[in-house]
């Protein structure tokens, strides 16, 4: 296994933020090439990580890791309470998840997730999944294109993209990474395709894993399974990922209004353990690309 798989970002604050008991049951929802889970074993004597991957490359790295205290789980974190269940798992102290893609991902140029390689539009984190970027693109409606692209990509002119890629695929279907750029270089602004590029892929990528749903839900379980004076442990990379991390953390809610009791107090399972999220110090963003963006909320359950 080696470090270059995917870098952690701030791995110190992510493990002080845990919290960890050495005798603890611990969940890293995001393992990866396991950099989190590894410093995680390193503060346990008799506890034990169970830790959440469903790309085949993750899995393949956990086979490195030789230790009674951990139990890689091969699917989905949106699964969280079933999965612990079939475990005999009910209450952990801590839950950590580092969102997103991984370098590993981006870096591997036939999954189809960076603009840098030409490839077959893919994008799945779970390569055994039916939906691909592909079908996404080929397939959806030009509204249902149109929604994706301004709510996942915060894309300005979806309409007119989604337009262009429907009258494109009549003629020919979009298949590989390099075709779909050459649509998006028509609406890009000089100067600032790459962006345009991010944006754009952001959103598909963000519909074919489900990404934002599987984040709601994983959070709801998780204020559920946490033990008192269990710690979450959360790092987003974009907006649309903070906002429903910071909401539940302050309302117990992704969206909607805040709970009272009849006393006016605010009915919420955890409580923020930083007000503002911790961000990355300016040594690590010069040496990690992912750190510049990097938002860790830490709450502890009530």
């Amino acid at each position: 296994m080696t470090d270059t798989y995917h870098i952690p970002v701030m791995l110190k604050e992510c493990i002080e933020g845990l919290n960890i008991k050495p005798n603890g049951i611990y969940v890293d929802l995001t393992f990866g090439g396991g950099g989190h889970s590894r410093e995680i074993l390193k503060k346990m004597t008799n506890g034990h990580l169970y830790a959440f991957d469903q790309d085949k490359d993750a899995v393949i790295n956990a086979e490195k890791f030789d230790s009674e205290s951990f139990t890689l789980i091969e699917g989905n974190f949106r699964y969280l309470k079933r999965y612990l269940k079939a475990y005999g798992i009910t209450k952990v102290d801590g839950i950590l998840g580092d969102l997103g893609i991984s370098s590993h991902q981006i870096d591997e140029g036939s999954r189809g997730f960076s603009t840098r390689f030409d490839a077959e539009l893919d994008m799945r984190m779970d390569q055994s999944a039916d939906l691909t970027a592909k079908n996404v693109v080929n397939g959806y409606s030009q509204d249902e294109l149109q929604r994706i692209l301004g709510m996942y990509g915060e894309v300005r002119n979806a309409k007119t993209l989604a337009m262009a890629i429907v009258a494109e695929r009549i003629n020919k279907e979009i298949v590989t990474v390099e075709d779909l750029k050459a649509i998006l270089n028509r609406f890009a602004k000089r100067g600032r395709e790459n962006r345009y590029y991010a944006q754009v892929f952001q959103a598909i990528r963000i519909e074919v894993n489900q990404e934002l749903k599987a984040l709601e839900e994983v959070l709801e379980q998780s204020a559920e399974i946490l033990n008192k004076g269990g710690r979450l442990v959360i790092m987003s990379y974009h907006s649309l990922e903070d906002r429903p991390v910071k909401n539940f953390i302050a309302t117990g809610k992704i969206i909607g209004g805040v709970e009272k009791d009849f006393y006016g107090n605010v009915l919420k399972p955890l409580v923020a353990v930083n007000r503002k999220p911790i961000e990355a110090s300016e040594e690590e963003r010069a040496i990690n690309n992912r750190a510049r963006s990097a938002k860790l909320r830490v709450a502890e359950k009530i």
